[in-house]
């Protein structure tokens, strides 16, 4: 296969973990006979810095002929001014809208290496393997927004369209896995949420009747994510929810340098990244956790270039690094590995 991956380092850890991305991709196509291009380009505040401007025209332009994107992580001190023109958390606003992505997907599945590192006793991680589908462009992120005098308004407002289409991606994705979908809303007292309810439940009903389907108040998942979690499979629900929910998930992992995420549209193009952010304490110090990049690439393998059998090939190889105790300094205070001795284990067991 010929394909061009388009790399956005971005800031803070970004460059050090996507590093080890190009290797591993490289890796991935002499191993399996692909010929993989990537591109790399400015975003956040290295484009900021060079451009004065978060999503500079010429990164657009290679993102958006390229078969997926690849992001290491945007922000960091130096941008930080809530007040400022531009800051480097719009590149990424910015470039979901290019790519018309409304999916955002976030694994947790814990491996049990890393899972002593949970909050949560071993028992209880038995079994877990989620997959959360975020709506992405609606809710009340995007609504209107004012403040008059001592009163704050934020709207959240979401159309059937927008509901419907990324359940769809949720139904399909549901029927790889277990077959069946927890929607989470607030329809007990949101209007937005009571919408989502009926447009999920025709959508399946009509679409996808083979797909079980139940509805859970957001309330009560954020206490089932910590008492019952192995119950669930695919978590579907809308941006603000999403957004706490995947967080709260990721202690299950142990480190949020484990975790991969995906962002999809109806177009091929996705776009990938780590979910840990731009970690400026430790920038420059080569002692990041890279795997959950590295995972990333198993999505965009998997999700953009319809690659099953590298992704998988990729996963394993992550798996066989922890197994073998091949830890970064999140995950262990003894013998930990650097940022590169991490990237080049993976990249050799891939190779094997």
């Amino acid at each position: 296969m010929k394909s061009t991956i388009a790399l956005l380092p971005g800031d803070g850890i970004g460059p050090e973990v996507c590093v080890q991305a190009r290797a591993l991709i490289d890796a991935v196509a002499t191993r399996f006979n692909h010929d993989f291009a990537i591109e790399e380009a400015l975003i956040g505040g290295a484009a900021i810095d060079a451009h004065a401007d978060p999503l500079p025209p010429a990164t657009v332009a290679v993102c958006e002929r390229a078969d997926a994107v690849l992001l290491g992580a945007v922000g960091g001190p130096k941008w930080s001014d809530p007040n400022a023109r531009v800051r480097p958390e719009q590149g990424l606003l910015k470039l979901r809208a290019t790519l018309g992505v409304f999916a955002n997907l976030r694994p947790v599945k814990p491996h049990p290496v890393a899972a002593k590192y949970s909050p949560l006793k071993p028992k209880l991680l038995n079994g877990v393997d989620l997959l959360f589908v975020r709506e992405l462009t609606g809710g009340v992120y995007f609504g209107e927004k004012r403040r008059e005098g001592d009163v704050a308004f934020d709207a959240c407002r979401y159309s059937v369209q927008e509901v419907e289409r990324v359940t769809r991606k949720a139904a399909l994705l549901a029927r790889g896995r277990s077959g069946k979908i927890t929607h989470v809303d607030k329809a007990n007292v949101l209007e937005t949420s009571r919408l989502w309810r009926s447009t999920v439940t025709r959508v399946l009903r009509d679409e996808f009747p083979d797909i079980a389907l139940e509805h859970v108040l957001v309330d009560a998942m954020a206490m089932h994510l910590l008492t019952k979690p192995a119950e669930f499979d695919v978590i579907l629900t809308e941006n603000l929810f999403g957004d706490i929910l995947t967080d709260e998930a990721s202690v299950l992992g142990g480190s949020m340098g484990l975790l991969p995420s995906a962002s999809l549209g109806d177009g091929k193009a996705g776009l990938y990244e780590p979910i840990h952010g731009s970690a400026p304490d430790i920038a420059g110090r080569g002692i990041a956790n890279p795997y959950a990049t590295l995972l990333s690439v198993a999505l965009l393998l998997r999700h953009s270039l319809g690659l099953d059998r590298e992704a998988v090939a990729v996963e394993a190889a992550v798996s066989d690094a922890l197994d073998a105790r091949v830890l970064t300094r999140d995950l262990t205070r003894r013998n930990a590995v650097s940022t590169a001795e991490a990237g080049a284990w993976v990249v050799r067991r891939l190779a094997e």
